[in-house]
């Protein structure tokens, strides 16, 4: 099972690190990331595999939308079957 993480807020120094701790803390696997950043905008997509998850997925996400707040970004976390069925034909 897989988990789509995105991150979109203004740029600054330690998102990756703050976010990849919060995956550790929970034992979510971070298999891929892409990043980038335009002027001073901030875009990341994270894959992580969260079949040896420790807790439940909506208290993962809900951290991790906590996180957002206190670093003003927007971070959504989906889960791999909802990403999946949004984006079937």
């Amino acid at each position: 099972m897989k988990a789509v993480v995105t991150v979109i807020g203004k740029d600054m120094v330690g998102i990756l690190a703050k976010i990849s701790a919060v995956c550790a803390d929970y034992n979510a696997n971070i298999l891929e990331v892409t990043q980038s950043v335009l002027r001073e905008l901030f875009a990341m997509i994270m894959l992580c595999d969260i079949t040896g998850m420790d807790a439940r997925f909506d208290d993962f996400s809900s951290r991790l939308s906590a996180l957002g707040n206190e670093l003003g970004l927007s971070i959504h976390v989906m889960h791999e079957d909802i990403f999946n069925s949004m984006h079937r034909i």
